[in-house]
């Protein structure tokens, strides 16, 4: 697009002009020097402004300018679009109608025309052109639509009316001067004030100015002085939001003018009569396509795309019809501006398609351009079989380029690598060729270059007599040859191609638009594409001789270029040579050993006169070190095949294995043999290197035909000393001369020496001279047809299996025993684990091992392993390390030398595990024998770690009543402060207090009877109680007399807990947590545990004591001389409420007889507790003649007519057994059904 007239193919935007700040002017009013005399001055005689808000203000309105952005309807602004420009102080506007030229008088009634109108003696298109660039340069870069002048306001108020008066005159100064020029343009004045101006008096004075100015309020704009920089900007998009309605107006009223003019239908009359040449003026036709080009420059102004493409696509019409194009004579320049409108008017069409989004549209308007303005070359020029016809061909294509990166179609963006659109909706239903689908840019630059190519070629078609300069030959022939060729927009035949200088550099423009087709194919991973482009460039680039240029394109594609594996042998042939070229032409010494190596290779056609000698390839080449040359596999097309094959499938570590190693070159016949320096055979896996070096007279060698059959010897290249070194090499000699096509065999004893899977992966040539030195590593092919061992140098036999290059290398079973006599099959927490192992070693000579120990679980811990025969004493504990949260670990610790026959003592201790878990422990051994150093041979022994709870518990917790008397709410001074006057002091307590009865039952998990040494609880109290334990006397006399339990039985024991709050005030719920504490040890007489005394600690459930409901606890009192029991219930009110209960005891019962209150109401204040007897006398030795009863020690007797209820509530509460002897029967304590203990005879005989 950049061939074509400057402003004649730019996408118009509405033009605004910011006139009075100092910034860079960037209007420039570049008009012609007939011009410049008639044009219009329009100068502020106001000084500029220069303050930094007017600046910042202005960067803002810059920095919105349109002109730059996508030509598309999704990016383009919805508020606003300008095209914006800044002058000083003076704009200079062409003049609306153009004097006539000195020497011509007009005809009276004559009437003066545009300038850029046909109807203009001045203009270039009088008197019968069409249309020319002029045009529309004057309505996008020299006048503007809207005209944004800046003024200040001073503050100074003895000046304010001095200076407002002199805006006044400004202002309707620049608006007399357009309204004189007679352009409609809008004038717009944006006010700013200096710093201390009051606001209140500069409303008046903007008042003031707007009527003084006749501006319409709309178009005029304040800023305040203290407007932040986000308030600035603020309103400078609301200002430009404003103008470009103003804007659109503006060239709506041109539009409406353009086509009202066109409705005329009639052509109009010069200023002046054509008096020279045709002597006739513009057609209607003609002028119908100048104002249908008019509304749609203008409707494209308005981003109205839809009516802009059609009144191009009728303009576009017109001019190819039958009363335009067809009548211009083709040697006329009217042909070619005619040809330069169309395409202008295409271009257009294009882009108002691609901005609506009608891709397969915009392709096929394309095509449809170039298709008819071939017709008409063919029909009534030159023809397109020219120069001019290609170069405008890739003009055309860089131009729809051009339209689509413009476009920033968003389906175009690299990362979707699409390479066309498809088709819109209104085209689904079509069938569409190929070329009419929309392609990304690299297609139209690739096209533009074939194109270009053409124009080479025909260019140097040219004759002789024609590529001389017109003043070098004779008129005749000049005047013969000046229609003969088609210039539209490119040099004639003796500036395209001269006979004597250089003419147009048509290499550097297909370079050119090669690269960007490149970049685009290369964006979209069209390798393919971007190879063949590559190639092309780089053929260029060599007709040009930039060689550094062209190794920088073809390197990246001779390393990576898929065209050896696919079969493209001609193109990589092209490549290599042309590769080489370049590469000798810049030194690059390593480059070409590797072009050369790899054109050794038979599958590329021999070249007639080449040497085909690796060693002479340097030659003519200037070095200044010996170059070095590394090619990994895949980077050539190598000349070399080769195989390795294990005879075994599989083998012992300790053993040797039998293989052979294949080498065969496929160079071209008649090429210098190749000596290698050596090769090398890599494994993946423990088998060792192999290195082969290269020496002459191997005896051992049996050659027929083309194939040579060799054993190798293979010795260790690690010294003696290091048995346990894993760096191990084997190292051989042999014949390595390699001519073409002969096959080189060697057979190899290979020493296998861990065990594993093992396979031989690749092989490393070597070529050392005194040039250079070259290196090219060949990897074993996976699946190899052609699976041949070799028994003799002629005779072969196939392998069958599918992966010869594998083998399974079997570990050596190992005679060294792991041994740990002390195992057991259960450990538990809380209890250290100590392990004892022994390694005997069962081998018939000494062993030199180390060993791996790894704990493998959830979290484990660090152990400790011990050495006491170690000889170091720094060795004799070492500690493991965690690896990994799953994994703790100790890695080559040294066992030292371990004699036949004899064993090592190793000690393993963990310490206590606190949770149940299971641990998987490792011991592995890996020792070697001095007769086979290399191969490591490995015991591993795995044990499993079950660690159990060596317990289980559960928990009563029961109300007892307390001793002590509870503390009065209403009688503090009982309770003194011992401390009163020293702060320091522990405050005492002086809250609630109550009594529980821990009651716990325990059992053991263990497989074998433990040892019980203590019983004990572990409180842990809030703050504000306190809280002892004290154990029941029913519990053992621990740990004086430990006492030994069975497995799965369960025992028995109980706490008493007192607990005490310190505020009486404080009476909320109060956790409690316990811990149950049991200190035991295993009772296995021979094991080092059972002087281990563990501690477990097992979390009793969480109780909650102090509630504040009401509690009502029942107790006994039994008296050896007496017959009856003393019952008491305790009613405790722990909250702040006055209670009231009803007691009640029903004395109709067979079992007892009661003496007390048959029923009684007690009041208990807040904080209170009060006691109820009765005396209950049970019968229960009516039966003394029986035997059984006799031998009974007592029996419980049911209390079914007690009755506790709170009166106010209603509510019978339940009475809960607060002490020994009482026990709630079948029904609850809540309907009188309580139980005592009441002792027979026997039973206050055994007690006195």
């Amino acid at each position: 697009m950049d061939e074509y007239p400057a402003g004649s193919l730019d996408h118009n935007v509405p033009f605004l002009l910011a006139l009075g700040t100092s910034a860079t002017a960037t209007y420039g009013a570049e008009l012609i020097a007939s011009l410049k005399d008639q044009a219009v001055l329009i100068r502020s005689e106001l000084p500029v402004l220069d303050t930094e808000q007017a600046h910042a203000l202005l960067r803002y309105i810059q920095s919105r300018d349109a002109s730059k952005l996508p030509c598309n309807a999704r990016d383009a602004p919805t508020k606003h679009r300008f095209r914006v420009k800044t002058a000083e102080r003076s704009i200079l506007l062409p003049p609306r109608r153009a004097r006539l030229p000195d020497g011509i008088e007009a005809p009276p009634t004559a009437a003066l025309h545009s300038p850029y109108s046909p109807l203009s003696p001045i203009s270039p298109l009088y008197p019968d052109g069409i249309m020319d660039a002029q045009w529309i340069r004057k309505h996008q870069d020299l006048v503007p639509s809207v005209l944004l002048c800046f003024y200040t306001l001073t503050a100074d108020p003895t000046l304010a009316t001095l200076c407002d008066n002199q805006i006044k005159t400004d202002v309707n100064n620049i608006r007399g001067l357009l309204s004189q020029s007679g352009y409609k343009s809008k004038v717009a004045v944006v006010f700013l004030s200096d710093q201390g101006a009051r606001l209140d008096h500069l409303q008046e004075r903007l008042e003031t100015l707007r009527r003084g100015c006749g501006i319409d309020p709309k178009l005029s704009f304040f800023v305040s002085p203290n407007d932040s920089q986000e308030e600035l900007e603020r309103m400078g998009e609301n200002m430009l939001t404003t103008l470009y309605t103003v804007s659109m107006e503006y060239y709506r009223d041109l539009g409406r003018h353009c086509r009202k003019k066109r409705g005329r239908g009639i052509a109009p009359q010069p200023t002046v009569p054509p008096t020279s040449g045709t002597s006739q003026t513009l057609s209607l036709a003609g002028w119908n396509v100048r104002y249908d080009f008019k509304s749609a420059i203008f409707a494209e102004f308005r981003a109205e795309m839809d009516v802009a493409l059609r009144s191009y696509e009728q303009a576009y019409e017109n001019l190819l019809s039958s009363e335009l194009m067809e009548v211009i004579p083709s040697w006329s320049p009217r042909w070619n501006d005619a040809r330069f409108l169309a395409d202008v008017i295409a271009v257009r069409c294009l882009r108002c398609m691609l901005w609506n989004g009608q891709h397969s549209a915009a392709a096929r308007r394309w095509q449809v351009h170039r298709d008819r303005i071939a017709d008409f070359l063919d029909r009534r020029s030159r023809g397109t079989r020219n120069y001019g016809w290609e170069a405008w061909e890739a003009r055309w294509a860089i131009v729809m380029a051009n339209l689509v990166e413009k476009a920033q179609i968003p389906d175009f963006a690299p990362e979707t690598l699409k390479l066309f659109l498809q088709p819109e909706k209104s085209a689904m239903g079509e069938r569409l060729q190929p070329w009419e689908h929309l392609h990304h840019p690299g297609y139209w630059y690739r096209l533009a270059a074939k194109h270009t190519q053409s124009r080479r070629a025909f260019a140097h078609q040219i004759p002789e007599d024609d590529r001389r300069s017109p003043g070098a030959s004779p008129a005749s022939h000049v005047a013969k040859s000046a229609f003969a060729y088609d210039t539209y927009m490119c040099p004639d035949p003796y500036e395209e191609y001269p006979l004597n200088h250089a003419g147009v550099d048509h290499g550097r423009m297909i370079i050119e638009r090669l690269m960007k087709a490149r970049e685009e194919f290369l964006a979209r991973d069209q390798f393919r594409f971007a190879a063949e482009v590559s190639l092309e460039c780089a053929r260029e680039l060599g007709l040009v001789k930039e060689w550094d240029k062209m190794v920088e394109i073809l390197l990246p594609l001779w390393k990576d270029m898929a065209f050896r594996t696919e079969g493209w042998i001609a193109i990589a042939d092209e490549l290599n040579w042309s590769l080489r070229t370049a590469a000798v032409a810049v030194a690059n010494a390593e480059l070409v050993l590797a072009v050369d190596w790899e054109l050794l290779s038979r599958n590329f056609p021999k070249r007639s006169g080449w040497h085909y000698d690796i060693t002479k390839s340097l030659e003519g080449i200037t070095l200044e070190s010996k170059p070095t040359v590394s090619i990994p596999d895949g980077r050539i097309l190598p000349f070399i095949s080769t195989t390795f094959l294990f005879k075994d499938e599989q083998g012992k570590a300790g053993q040797s294995v039998k293989s052979q190693l294949l080498i065969k070159s496929n160079a071209h016949q008649g090429s210098p043999p190749i000596v290698l320096s050596g090769v090398g055979v890599k494994f993946t896996g423990s088998l060792s290197q192999v290195l082969i070096k290269h020496q002459e007279g191997d005896s051992s060698e049996q050659k027929h035909g083309s194939v040579s059959v060799s054993s190798v010897d293979l010795a260790r290249s690690a010294p003696e000393s290091d048995l346990t070194s894993s760096d191990i090499r084997l190292n051989g000699v042999a014949n390595l001369t390699l001519a073409p096509g002969q096959t080189l065999v060697f057979n190899l004893d290979i020493p296998l020496r861990e065990p594993g899977e093992t396979q031989a992966n690749s092989l490393t040539l070597r070529l050392e001279t005194e040039a250079f030195d070259l290196e090219q590593s060949l990897n074993f092919p996976e699946r190899n047809t052609h699976n041949f061992w070799y028994i003799s140098a002629s005779a072969t036999k196939r392998m069958t299996r599918p992966d010869p290059r594998v083998i399974k290398v079997l570990p050596r079973p190992p005679k060294l025993e792991v041994k740990c006599p002390t195992w057991k099959e259960q450990y538990y927490t809380d209890e250290a684990i100590h392990l004892d192992f022994e390694l005997v070693n069962g081998e018939d000579i000494e062993a030199l091992a180390k060993l791996d120990v790894t704990l493998f679980g959830e979290s484990p811990p660090l152990f400790t392993v011990n050495f006491p025969d170690s000889p170091e004493e720094e060795n004799k504990e070492k500690t493991s390390t965690n690896i990994r949260s799953e994994e703790s670990s100790l890695i080559g610790a040294s066992l030292g030398s371990i004699s036949p026959s004899k064993s090592s003592v190793i000690y393993l201790i963990l310490p206590p595990i606190d949770r149940p878990t299971q641990f998987d422990l490792t011991i592995k051994v890996t020792y070697f024998l001095s007769t086979n150093p290399g191969t490591p041979i490995t015991q591993t022994d795995v044990y499993q770690l079950n660690i159990l709870n060596p317990f289980e518990t559960n928990y009563d917790l029961l109300p007892r009543v307390h001793p002590e008397p509870w503390p009065s709410f209403f009688d503090t001074d009982g309770i003194p402060n011992p401390h009163p006057d020293d702060p320091s002091l522990p405050i005492p307590f002086k809250g609630l207090c109550q009594t529980w009865s821990l009651q716990t039952r325990y059992a053991s998990f263990t497989s074998e009877p433990i040892r019980i040494h203590d019983l004990d609880v572990q409180i842990n109290s809030p703050l504000t109680i306190r809280c002892s334990a004290i154990k029941s006397s029913s519990t053992p006399p621990l740990p004086d007399n430990p006492i030994i339990i069975p497995p799965q039985q369960i025992h028995s024991t109980s706490f008493s807990l007192s607990a005490q709050k310190l505020s009486l005030d404080d009476r909320s719920p109060t956790p409690l947590d316990i811990l149950f504490v049991i200190k035991w040890s295993r009772t296995t007489s021979n094991s080092s545990d059972s002087a281990t005394i563990n501690t477990t600690y097992l979390p009793i459930p969480r109780f909650n004591l102090f509630g504040t409901e009401p509690r009502v606890l029942a107790t006994t009192t039994t008296t050896t001389s007496k017959d009856y029991i003393t019952l008491q219930i305790w009613i405790e009110n722990a909250s702040n409420h006055f209670l009231t209960f009803g007691l009640s005891m029903e004395g109709n019962n067979e079992q007892f007889a009661f003496s007390g209150p048959k029923s009684i109401t007690i009041n208990l204040l807040p904080v209170q507790r009060k006691c109820v007897e009765w005396r209950i006398v049970p019968f229960v030795d009516k039966e003394e003649n029986d035997e059984e009863k006799e031998e009974e020690k007592g029996k419980w007797v049911e209390l079914g007519g007690l009755v506790v209820r709170d009166k106010y509530y209603q509510k019978v509460l339940r009475v809960v057994p607060g002490g020994e002897g009482v026990r709630l029967g079948k029904e609850g304590g809540g309907g009188g059904s309580l139980e005592v203990y009441v002792p027979t005879a026997a039973g206050r005989k055994d007690k006195e």
